[in-house]
């Protein structure tokens, strides 16, 4: 298989379903948001050497592979013929379970931190704006075509979970947080 088809040289690109569209169409920049997030995630595991958060990272950049195969699918199918590209409540709980894991470590906010720190926590705090503007973008396409709600509340959970990873990374850092 060749990386190069030639088939979107004139601005359109096919979707699981065989449909073609538009690259610049929402449902094409709801998938490009989450491929960058994953490649966002990806620089933060190069970047950090606590394996614990690399083991957790890679686990999301796969559950983003398949929100992204979610998204690419405008039938709404893709999970039901791949089962690893289902994004379930099973999926947000794991989300919710290291928030709370990190979280019960980290002093209570008393205030908006800046972005920054460690270069792992600056790196963390990027990834949670990319994820927020997927998530903006995916609810934009949500208001006009279907689109699995899992999807959404993942985006939702994992934005805060990344803003606990970047506070945690500053914390075992030793880098103090810089209050507005």
């Amino acid at each position: 298989m060749k990386i190069y088809t030639r088939t979107g040289d004139r601005g359109d690109t096919g979707l699981s379903d065989g449909s073609r569209v538009g690259k610049d169409t929402l449902r094409v920049e709801c998938y490009g948001e989450v491929d960058e997030l994953n490649a966002c995630l990806g620089v933060v595991r190069a970047q950090h050497e606590d394996a614990g958060l690399d083991t957790l990272l890679a686990q999301i950049q796969k559950d983003l592979f398949a929100l992204g195969a979610q998204l690419a699918d405008p039938q709404g199918r893709v999970a039901d013929r791949k089962p690893k590209a289902a994004v379930t409540a099973a999926h947000v709980k794991r989300l919710e379970e290291a928030i709370d894991a990190r979280d019960e470590t980290l002093p209570p906010l008393k205030a908006f931190i800046l972005p920054g720190g460690s270069p792992a926590a600056a790196l963390l705090h990027f990834s949670r704006t990319v994820c927020r503007r997927a998530e903006r973008r995916v609810v934009a396409l949500a208001h006009h075509d279907e689109v699995d709600p899992q999807v959404v509340t993942y985006l939702n959970r994992l934005s805060d979970l990344l803003f606990v990873l970047a506070r945690d990374a500053n914390r075992t850092s030793g880098v103090t947080e810089e209050p507005w």
